[in-house]
């Protein structure tokens, strides 16, 4: 079988001489141009079996050269690769019908790989849409290789009815990306529907989400079209599902497996034709374990489950963020603001608890309440003092540490012992007493989560457990501070 051609595209010759030597080792022909012109040109002729090439060209840019592609040779395969690593990147390129989208810089082995699957399958991408906007208009903002990928996989799931589990912990961005996948989706005409799920009263849930008919309870004076209607050829974003009670999962996973439903005190089921895209910052495996989320209908929904990374853990995104928020700020009248190298290193070593969303707020308060132009160490140190937990004893006397609660409390125990001998056993008897309140308000602080109690205490699972029973623990509740 003879060898297979590449054409490829940069401008920057040492990319060329790179991935001229890797894809020569790899046993392919490999010819290489620096603009749209002579490229477009070999492939008017019938060249290459694959097209590698840069998004930005002197000449021109690889996205309308894909729309000819389209037309003329359906069946040529196109890599792009981009420094400008944004999710509209990501989502133009699949938009445009190009086989995958790699930002720069990228690992030599996964353009091999990529190239490989390229060559070896015949796959059929949509034609070209019309783009609802441009990148400043998408609030997903970073260029960290965690972001690439989540932009990558959003730009898959755009071109699919697919039903996409977000998962992530709170301030990360999860109805962001649900708004992305339906603007940018096949859907983007119809509704887009978002329900928080722990927003709303347990006995109104059904009601909420299915409708219901004019008096088929106390208080229904009309009829209500739920949330599934209200999204009918559009999209249904059910946020923070590990909220929802179990009964109403059990009618979630009808409505799903059967593609219909019935408002309540209605008799005629109503076809559903809508994109489910669920939520949660929970762990739902550990509340199946738990018996309080069903496990068919995780499966249901978690048919392409995508995890958003934490600030924490993408912290190189915290300059493009504070400048499109600052730029936010400025479109929304508030003074226009500098931040200092210094400031920004600051916020870089911070741990950012509330992710995004912290961030955000941080930014827009520094924005408003401080004159200078200048946001400087001194005003970032100064804000996230006043964030920080409070230091030494509240107004209230209360102690400022557990092991000053602890200290103060023994000392006035042992106190009594001062003339006598204390009680033979005293460690054992001081666990026995300490342990039980101190486990009840560990699955008190996880909603009854074992898992997540073990972990808060630092001790196994099966340690934990046993201790529950050892203790005879039944009742969680929040232990009730003492005044």
């Amino acid at each position: 079988m003879p060898a297979k051609t590449i054409l490829l595209a940069d401008d920057d010759s040492a990319i060329r001489t790179v991935l001229n030597q890797a894809l020569g080792r790899a046993g392919y022909i490999v010819r290489s141009t620096g603009n749209i012109g002579t490229l477009w040109r070999w492939m008017a002729e019938g060249q290459g079996d694959l097209v590698i090439s840069d998004v930005m060209l002197p000449d021109g840019n690889a996205f309308d050269m894909l729309l000819r592609v389209k037309k003329q040779r359906p069946e040529l395969p196109v890599i792009l690769m981009s420094a400008k690593n944004t999710i509209m990147t990501a989502i133009t390129a699949a938009e445009r019908g190009a086989y995958e989208y790699l930002p720069k810089p990228f690992d030599l082995n996964e353009l091999l790989s990529v190239t490989a699957r390229a060559l070896d399958q015949a796959k059929r991408k949509p034609a070209a849409v019309e783009m609802p906007g441009d990148d400043e208009k998408l609030p997903i903002i970073g260029r960290s290789q965690a972001m690439q990928e989540i932009y990558r996989i959003i730009a898959r799931l755009t071109q699919t009815d697919l039903t996409v589990m977000i998962m992530g912990e709170s301030g990360t961005g999860k109805e962001l990306v649900a708004r992305a996948l339906h603007d940018y989706g096949r859907r983007r005409k119809g509704p887009f529907v978002a329900v928080n799920m722990a927003a709303i009263p347990r006995e109104l849930i059904e009601s909420e989400l299915f409708g219901h008919e004019k008096g088929a309870f106390t208080g229904a004076l009309t009829r209500y079209a739920g949330r599934f209607e209200q999204a009918q050829g559009g999209t249904l974003f059910l946020d923070e599902i590990g909220d929802m009670p179990m009964e109403a999962q059990t009618r979630l996973l009808r409505v799903l497996q059967q593609g219909e439903f019935t408002t309540v005190g209605g008799t005629h089921p109503i076809k559903v034709n809508i994109r489910i895209i669920a939520a949660t910052h929970r762990d739902l495996k550990a509340q199946i374990a738990q018996g309080l989320f069903r496990e068919d209908l995780f499966f249901r929904l978690n048919v392409v489950p995508l995890r958003l990374p934490p600030l924490r853990e993408r912290l190189e995104d915290i300059p493009d963020l504070i400048q499109h928020f600052l730029a936010q700020a400025e479109q929304q009248g508030l003074p226009v603001k500098q931040i200092e190298p210094d400031a920004m290193e600051r916020l870089k070593k911070h741990r950012w608890p509330g992710n995004v969303r912290e961030l955000e707020n941080l930014v827009r308060r520094m924005s408003a309440i401080y004159v200078d132009e200048a946001i400087t160490a001194r005003i970032v140190e100064q804000e996230l003092a006043d964030l920080a937990e409070p230091q030494g004893p509240s107004p209230a006397g209360e102690p400022a540490s557990l092991s000053e609660f602890v200290e103060n409390h023994l000392a006035d125990y042992f106190a009594g012992f001062r003339n006598s001998t204390p009680p033979p056993g005293l460690y054992n008897r001081f666990l026995s007493e300490v342990e039980p309140p101190l486990i009840n308000a560990s699955l008190a602080a996880t909603n009854g989560n074992q898992i997540r109690a073990a972990e808060l205490l630092g001790i196994n699972r099966n340690t934990l457990r046993k201790k529950i029973r050892d203790y005879g623990i039944t009742v969680i509740r929040a232990p009730i501070p003492q005044r």
